[in-house]
């Protein structure tokens, strides 16, 4: 038995009837609970961990909310979420080989993979009887860990912020470049301008495009994050001069912006939600030939495009879910050179999760939200955290 955080359908149903079904008002925190979780018996190819530091990842709004599926009620009633941690290994099965105990390892959030390697369905979300890594102790397949990169020169935070950004990130990169260079390669046009909006998939995005040379825009409404990527040599645009895109003024108004930065170009590839307010910008500040990228669907499920108008210019929407776990690895092998996530000023205590998440609903955070599960830490792990 373990302590791990849930989600019920009974809690959400319950929270939404407090506000009378206006999920703006939703308070992430009253939904989800510490509650009490027994782990399955271990098997020869599992590994036990004591989980050090979690990331609060987006998911968990739309769990909380229900806004876009209720997989609380989808999932039997209830869901341990977590997609993403850092443990420490203090069991393993008998035919586990890359593994021991006292190891640190990274979780990553794949959960049942194609034929080809990339998930059908979420670890932790929507995978039947997946339990996530919100909790003090896990019990997962040697397969869903990578090990962590210690010596990379990154603190325990920020290693904690990446297991799953960094994989999504890495995947939306290799994509909308591949895809760009079916289009146009190398010898018409090396140096790409890029864009992206927002958070922590967006800016390590963005210092995946820099590292190989090309040149990088953050349009972010968080002075912190964008100064932090500025320090990286990656431009910043406030989103907030632009009232996040509310009309087609702020739209065109981001639109010549970004075309005096690239020259009246624009953007050859874009990484945003494919949803909300910052689809059409994207759109609108589009190169030809030019691609757009996007992972989750943090405000909706549905899209509206001028598919002629896109067609006309050759810009190509692509929409993404997650990396293989092959290239959750190959992601990892970044972390420090490439990878240097900005990280919120709090490190939350384990009892202040549902607090981060409210914050995170609230969009005040100043970096990715890290909550430090354990209160003693191996000594593998003192010198960086």
């Amino acid at each position: 038995m373990t302590r791990a955080y849930s989600i019920s359908a009974e809690a959400v149903a319950a929270e939404r009837a407090r506000v009378n079904e206006d999920l703006a008002q939703v308070d992430v925190s009253r939904v989800i609970a510490l509650d009490d979780l027994e782990l399955r018996e271990m098997g020869p190819t599992d590994v036990k961990l004591r989980i050090l530091a979690v990331s609060a990842e987006h998911n968990i709004d739309h769990a909380a909310l229900a806004d876009t599926v209720n997989i609380a009620e989808i999932r039997g009633g209830k869901i341990f979420p977590g997609n993403s941690a850092v443990g420490e290994v203090i069991a393993v099965g008998a035919d586990v080989t890359r593994f021991k105990v006292g190891d640190i390892a990274l979780t990553h959030c794949n959960g049942e993979p194609d034929e080809y390697g990339y998930p059908i369905t979420i670890w932790a979300y929507d995978k039947p009887d997946s339990i996530g890594w919100y909790g003090e102790e896990a019990v997962v397949g040697e397969w869903q860990l990578v090990s962590a990169p210690l010596d990379c020169g990154l603190n325990l935070w920020e290693i904690a912020a990446l297991p799953l950004r960094a994989p999504t990130a890495y995947h939306l990169w290799r994509r909308a470049l591949g895809i760009f260079r079916l289009k146009v390669g190398l010898e018409h046009l090396s140096r790409l301008n890029v864009l992206s909006f927002g958070g922590g998939v967006g800016e390590l995005f963005l210092m995946l495009a820099k590292a190989e040379g090309h040149n990088a825009y953050f349009c972010s409404g968080s002075p912190e994050r964008r100064k932090a990527l500025e320090e990286m040599g990656i431009v910043g645009i406030d989103q907030k001069a632009y009232n996040r895109f509310a009309s087609r003024d702020d739209v065109k108004g981001f639109s010549k912006e970004c075309r005096t930065l690239t020259g009246g170009v624009g953007m050859h590839v874009v990484c945003d939600m494919l949803r909300g307010p910052v689809f059409a910008a994207g759109i609108a500040v589009s190169a030809r030939e030019g691609v757009n990228v996007s992972a989750g669907w943090q405000l909706a499920r549905s899209v509206e495009y001028n598919s002629a108008a896109l067609s006309l210019k050759q810009i190509t929407l692509d929409h993404t879910h997650y990396e293989t776990v092959i290239g959750c690895s190959a992601a990892t092998e970044l972390y420090g050179t490439v990878f240097k996530p900005t990280i919120h000023h709090e490190i939350y205590s384990f009892a202040d999760l549902p607090r981060c998440f409210q914050e995170m609903h609230e969009n005040t955070q100043t970096g990715i939200p890290i909550v430090r599960v354990a209160d003693d830490l191996p000594e593998s792990v003192a010198a960086i955290s």
